[in-house]
């Protein structure tokens, strides 16, 4: 089992497509996180949101939460398109996750992209936060140069 941290492959055949709305001016679509324990086979193959493996704990939904964009909408640094979000609390919780799945909850649950903590994180009935890097052209969660 393996959690990888990647951009799914189908998200970028996806993009081309126009499958996916980051533009929160218009009709976006709902992007959300979702936590997964470390027996998860998580990566670049991911296609869709899946319950197998997803941490399960007091106060977490299965599904996990919307994510917000930091700007409301994609922006250039530079020659590289980027999309980030505000960092998610999850409020009040217990659990321990290794990684997380960011999927489009508006169309089909399609996987976007695969984020490995890089160890177990753990919250006793507290906050669990991911935090996103900053954003830019070689930070961004989301970036396509």
């Amino acid at each position: 089992m393996a959690i990888t941290s990647t951009t799914c492959t189908s998200f970028k055949q996806e993009l081309f497509k126009g499958i996916h709305n980051f533009d929160q001016a218009g009709s976006p679509d709902t992007f959300k996180l979702a936590l997964y324990s470390s027996s998860a086979t998580l990566g670049a193959s991911t296609t869709v949101y899946t319950t197998s493996n997803e941490v399960t704990g007091t106060n977490y939904t299965a599904g996990g939460s919307t994510l917000t964009l930091k700007s409301g909408t994609p922006t250039l640094d530079g020659t590289t398109a980027v999309v980030d979000f505000d960092d998610l609390v999850f409020s009040n919780v217990t659990l321990t996750a290794r990684g997380a799945l960011i999927y489009n909850s508006t169309d089909g649950n399609r996987a976007v992209c695969v984020i490995d903590f890089g160890e177990d994180v753990t919250a006793t009935a507290g906050d669990l936060t991911v935090s996103f890097p900053s954003t830019g052209a070689n930070t961004s969660i989301i970036r396509i140069g």
